[in-house]
């Protein structure tokens, strides 16, 4: 692989992801259409599925760029598409929890198994390998769910791709890992003009659920590399990859838990993330999602400070800053905004 394929592939999969909207969207105007509901931060039905071009164009990238693809990146790319179909029939005929759940796990299990290797050195393999099935089944329905304001998986997803191809480059992340990145990166960047608000065009679960796999395998390669043979939080590897996608992991998981501990069906579409509850408090999307996008680039400057000076000191520093400026965040989105007196 040429050694700046990742920054090759960058505008090959934004031209191929805006190429195949401008082929596709006639027929999702047609066939796949996201009517207004409880979720919904929209009003009027707009197409969903744009997830199709921006997967398609980072396969499309990588395959491209890396030729025959080796056991790892097939299993990768397997899992991906099996989670898109997956998608593609939820966003037309909703399936049912206990019918994707499995599903979902087995795209999980079948990329974990092909990455292999050890997060923390002396935990039971068997544990770790099944909280790690957890986490991942848990990050491909996060990005789901923080998929619900025009440009939030942008906001969320460019910045920590990009430090994951600057990452790659700096010798943080193997070759493929870091191709991977900017492929998505790329998708993603071509995905934008047609999503920006007030968004022409959604991704669908057909795209926010491979994305998540994509970048949950990304994470989970980030902290195993690390930033020294220490591995673990030492290592720098395993605090950057909580870090970037910190403030999606907080807004998600909080929100399931407190409506869990309410007594409400978490399965069900509601608008209590912390960023829809922003736009209710009279925040505009725009104020949100660049909030987000400035905090996951705050994010992304910790996480390369783990590993460029790894060890425990920075890690937990770089977690504490990480954690309270994220908190910072969701406490300003729980708030009223504040109106001009003179208005």
């Amino acid at each position: 692989m040429p050694p700046l394929a990742p920054l090759v592939a960058v505008p090959l999969a934004a031209g191929l992801s805006a190429g195949l909207i401008v082929l596709l969207r006639p027929l999702l105007l047609r066939y796949a259409l996201a009517r207004p509901n409880a979720r919904s931060s929209h009003r009027v039905p707009t197409p969903q599925g744009g997830g199709i071009a921006v997967v398609a164009a980072a396969l499309a990238a990588i395959l491209l760029l890396a030729g025959a693809p080796g056991g790892e990146v097939a299993a990768l790319a397997t899992g991906t598409v099996f989670l898109a179909l997956i998608g593609a029939v939820d966003d037309i005929r909703p399936l049912s929890v206990s019918l994707r759940l499995p599903l979902q796990a087995a795209s999980v299990m079948l990329v974990l198994a092909a990455a292999g290797g050890q997060l923390i050195p002396g935990l039971p393999l068997w544990l770790e390998r099944g909280l790690a099935v957890l986490a991942g089944l848990w990050f491909v329905n996060l990005v789901n769910f923080m998929d619900g304001l025009d440009w939030m998986t942008v906001a969320e997803m460019v910045p920590l791709l990009g430090a994951l191809v600057a990452f790659g480059l700096a010798g943080h992340l193997p070759d493929h890992a870091t191709l991977v990145a900017g492929a998505l990166l790329g998708g993603l960047l071509g995905f934008a003009p047609f999503n920006r608000p007030v968004a022409k065009l959604f991704l669908g679960d057909v795209g926010s659920l491979p994305i998540g796999l994509l970048v949950a395998w990304l994470l989970y390669r980030l902290a195993g590399e690390g930033g020294s043979p220490g591995g673990g939080l030492a290592g720098g590897g395993l605090a950057a990859a909580i870090l970037l996608p910190l403030y999606s992991l907080a807004d998600a998981t909080l929100t399931l838990g407190r409506r869990a501990l309410a007594g409400e069906p978490v399965w069900q579409a509601h608008r209590s993330h912390w960023y829809q509850r922003a736009t209710t408090n009279g925040r505009s999307v725009p104020f949100v999602v660049g909030s987000v996008f400035a905090v996951n680039l705050v994010l992304a400057l910790l996480a390369a400070a783990t590993l460029a000076a790894p060890g425990w000191v920075t890690s937990l520093a770089a977690l504490a800053l990480g954690a309270g400026l994220v908190a910072a965040l969701l406490r300003l989105f729980a708030l009223p905004a504040v109106r001009n007196a003179a208005a």
